[in-house]
């Protein structure tokens, strides 16, 4: 067995059935012990995550509740959203669309959960920034360091991998196959751009990404839309039909009930990365009055992911019907369906979604690898850690990276534990924190309503 083989089998294993029952399973587990938490309050979610807080404005932290939010989606919005879904699609059938979908809805508890921690437990470094993620929950939450370190480890690790290198690889060749750009040409420009960006800290970061990661998202929400439209009469038979899968099995070479749920569980975590640990770090930078606020915040990152975006990938590829010849997989179905429907313009708006999706990953990733690194070693040797992550990206877009994805996969599959246990370990905390929060909000809102009868009789 070659080390290729071997780094496979061992990715096969730590992404299996036993881990996606784990993470879905604590989701399902906070989702009944909040009282169904992310159904009750995403109305009131997503306007605090689009509005500005006043009660944070005097907060500490380093960056808005938008900010946090769309660095967040900038590491989890990438090519897992279009490269993914097509690829649970061709291996699941349409009902792995049905599974995505469920393992997002509970995984919005999860995440709500991971940004009440990071917030509790976030420390201030020695430059004056918010410190927050699973590492500082699991050592002064949880009180088991060893499992913080085992996190840091992890996922500086996947950082280079996953978070870089096989994205600006997925940019160079796109843009190679699409405009006939040499790959050494985009990983050189790719590098000096992504430099600019991350060189200048977790505010430099903030600031890219909240005004990049709304126009990239609305670009592909608009490509799909469009097809949708266009297409109205098919749209109701094809949710039908990924339903209708979802319990009975269609998948790629006669597959299965459990191949369905596999694959769209385990591209919908990919996906939204609920339980994995990474989004919390973000979180924990934001200017924010209570835990439970940017917990809110954080939760509707799932939902935009994987049931708006995701949701746009993986209807078209049913409505396009070319998955079921097993010929196209990945970008290349994607793009294909795309094509199908609006002609040549499809192609550019998946080579466009993948370019700005993976860049805005490479960016969102840079932050969470450089404060695991911290975390292992100090906050000194932070400028060391940028330097290298921005010259792994230049040899990403020339390499081929098979094996360099699998450690990443696996990398990334890891982070998952110890941060699951401090989950689980610490629910009692998310729901203090949850009730205490809840009592404050109401009164806010009465308050509010208050304000306006009092301005309306004046």
């Amino acid at each position: 067995m070659s080390f290729q083989d071997l780094i496979g089998a061992v990715n096969d294993f730590v992404w299996g059935t036993p881990t996606l029952i784990l993470i879905v399973g604590t989701g399902l587990y906070l989702t009944i012990r909040l009282g169904f938490l992310q159904f009750r309050t995403l109305p009131y979610a997503l306007r605090l995550a689009f509005s500005p807080g006043k009660q944070d404005s005097k907060s500490k932290g380093d960056i808005s509740h938008y900010q946090a939010l769309t660095t967040a989606m900038a590491a989890t919005i990438g090519t897992g959203n279009i490269v993914g879904v097509a690829t649970a699609v061709v291996l699941g059938g349409p009902g792995a669309v049905f599974w995505m979908w469920l393992s997002a809805l509970f995984g919005m508890a999860t995440k709500y959960g991971e940004a009440i921690l990071a917030v509790k437990y976030r420390v201030t470094n020695s430059k004056g920034e918010m410190s927050g993620g699973p590492m500082y929950y699991l050592e002064h939450g949880l009180k088991a360091k060893w499992l913080g370190i085992l996190f840091a480890l992890f996922g500086a690790i996947a950082a280079f991998g996953i978070g870089n290198m096989v994205q600006s690889n997925s940019i160079s060749t796109s843009i190679e196959s699409s405009f006939n750009v040499p790959t050494w040409v985009t990983g050189f420009v790719l590098t000096i751009l992504i430099a600019l960006v991350i060189l200048g800290g977790i505010k430099s970061i903030g600031k890219v990404t909240a005004l990049f990661v709304p126009i990239m998202a609305v670009f592909y929400i608009i490509g799909g839309l469009i097809i949708m439209i266009m297409n109205y009469d098919i749209v109701p038979q094809t949710i039908g039909l990924i339903f209708n899968d979802a319990f009975t099995g269609s998948a790629l070479g006669g597959g299965v009930l459990g191949t369905v749920i596999r694959y769209g569980v385990a591209r919908g975590v990919f996906s939204n990365e609920a339980g994995l640990g990474s989004a919390p770090i973000a979180a924990a930078a934001a200017k924010t009055d209570y835990p439970g606020r940017q917990a809110l915040v954080s939760m509707t990152q799932v939902f935009i992911d994987t049931i708006i975006v995701c949701s746009i990938t993986g209807i078209t590829i049913v409505m396009g019907g070319m998955y079921k010849d097993g010929n196209l997989e990945g970008a290349p179905l994607t793009a294909a369906s795309f094509s199908k429907f609006i002609g040549p313009y499809g192609e550019y708006v998946v080579t466009l979604g993948i370019i700005f999706f993976a860049f805005s990953t490479i960016v969102g990733w840079s932050y969470y690898g450089e404060k695991c690194f911290a975390y292992l070693i100090n906050d000194k040797a932070i400028p060391y850690y940028r330097i290298a992550f921005v010259l792994a990206i230049m040899y990403g877009a020339v390499e081929q990276l098979d094996i360099v994805w699998d450690i990443a996969d696996t990398m990334n599959a890891l982070m998952a534990f110890p941060n699951l246990i401090g989950l689980l370990g610490l629910s009692g905390v998310i729901a203090y924190e949850t009730k205490r929060f809840v009592k404050v909000s109401k009164e806010e809102r009465a308050q509010e309503k208050a304000e306006k009868l009092a301005a309306k009789n004046s």
